[in-house]
Parts: C-alpha cells; sequence; structure tokens
C-alpha cells in the first residue's frame, strides 16, 4: 500500500494520482464507479487514505472535473484561429461539441446545477468563449451585446450535446449540432462588418469592444464611455 509521508511534493503527487485514478474510472464506467473504496484499490492505498485529501466523493469528482476540464481549457486557449473571428467562433464550437461526446460522465458533472460547486475551469471556459466574442464584436460582425451572444452560445452548445448524448452513439445525428450552431449565428452574426450608417447596433457592439484599448484615453474617460455605450438609449439589441 501507498504511504502518504509529510512532504509536501508527496502530498501533491498523491492527490494527482488519485484525481487520475478517479477520472480513468469515471471516464471508463461513469460516475457511479467513482467510489472511494473503488479509487483506493486502483491506487494502491487504503480508502481511509482518500478522505486525507477529499472530504466526500463530490469532493473528489470536483477535483476530477477540474483536472479533465482544465486540460480541455487550456488546449482551447491556445488554439490558432487564424486572422477569422468567425471562423475561430465555429472551431471553438466544434472543440466544445467534441469534448462533451467523448467526455460524457464528466460532461454530466460539469451541467449539473444540483452539485452547487462552480468550477474555476467552466468559469476559465468561460472567459475563452467571451474572448472569441468580443473578437467578433471588433470585427463589427455581431448584432447583439456580447454577453447575449456568449449566452446563446453557451445554452445552444449546451443543449446540443445532452441532446446527442440521450442517443446511442450509432443513431447519433451530429448535423443537429450544425444546425444548432447555425440557427444561433442566424441570431448573433451580421452578414457583413457593419460599415453604413444603418449598422448601428453593431457597430456600437464592435466599437464598445475595442473602446478599452483606445490608447488616448484615460480611465476615466473609458470608464465614462463604456456607460455611454451602455444606456439603454442606446440601439436596442435585438
Amino acid at each position: 500500500m501507498v504511504k502518504v509521508t509529510p512532504g509536501s511534493d508527496s502530498r501533491d503527487k498523491m492527490r494527482a494520482s488519485i484525481v487520475e485514478v478517479a477520472a480513468q474510472l469515471l471516464h471508463e464506467q461513469g460516475a457511479a464507479a467513482v467510489t472511494t473504496r473503488a479509487v483506493a484499490q486502483a491506487a494502491g492505498m487504503q480508502a481511509p487514505t482518500i478522505y486525507r485529501f477529499f472530504e466526500d466523493k463530490d469532493a473528489l469528482l470536483d477535483a476530477v472535473a477540474e483536472h479533465v476540464f482544465s486540460t480541455y481549457v487550456a488546449g482551447k486557449s491556445l488554439a490558432e484561429d487564424g486572422g477569422d473571428a468567425v471562423a475561430g467562433l465555429r472551431a471553438g464550437w466544434d472543440a466544445h461539441i467534441a469534448f462533451g461526446l467523448a467526455n460524457e460522465a464528466l460532461f454530466g458533472l460539469l451541467v449539473d446545477p444540483q452539485r452547487g460547486t462552480r468550477s474555476t475551469a467552466a468559469a476559465a471556459g468561460m472567459q475563452v468563449l467571451g474572448a472569441r466574442v468580443r473578437r467578433v464584436a471588433a470585427a463589427g460582425r455581431l448584432r447583439v451585446t456580447e454577453r447575449r451572444a456568449v449566452e446563446l452560445i453557451h445554452a445552444a452548445g449546451t443543449g446540443a450535446v445532452l441532446t446527442l448524448l440521450s442517443v446511442p452513439a450509432q443513431d447519433r445525428d451530429l448535423g443537429v449540432a450544425d444546425a444548432m450552431y447555425d440557427a444561433v449565428m442566424q441570431q448573433i452574426l451580421t452578414d457583413a462588418p457593419a460599415v453604413r450608417t444603418d449598422s448601428t447596433t453593431a457597430a456600437t457592439v464592435a466599437f464598445r469592444a475595442v473602446a478599452p484599448q483606445l490608447p488616448m484615453l484615460t480611465d476615466a474617460e473609458r470608464a465614462l464611455l463604456s456607460e455611454w455605450l451602455s444606456r439603454p438609449d442606446r440601439p436596442a439589441t435585438p
């Protein structure tokens, strides 16, 4: 059996080993298989050792979700999007769908509102999505606010994955995810960058996206400009 030694490096390695073993069980057999006894046996340690690192099974599952999803988010944030902001948005959507279908049990944990724990990895994933949407806004292609766009894409992506997971793998129609993406894009994108005076909403959204980076403004001026662009009497969001 593995023994826990006082050194912090040893504790970190032990914790990482437990999480990796639990992640493998989760992937291969589902959340029900991730018991302290099963994890301890697979990791070559006594069951009580698990409780030196995790309060209960839920805490262990949270750590597993954090570990696996953090790796995925890191890959998303480093992915090359090229110069096309809209193409980058599509690449992120495809990666999200692929991740959800490849990690059914983990995806279920991440979207379960009853778990009551906000994953920092999930928050980081939303930041990556937000950054992609901001690039689209800065390019003048967004017809709604950035917040509305992020929420629509997130809701549609989650729903698409859950719908596909509810169907046996051999019967899944991946075109459902494509159709969902197209429907959302019709709601949030303009056909071309805003260059005419009648493209007021897209132009306002684009300016709001780039305003914080304008070097000629003071912090107070940026704050005032941001407030002005966000006033209710600005062009309404569809």
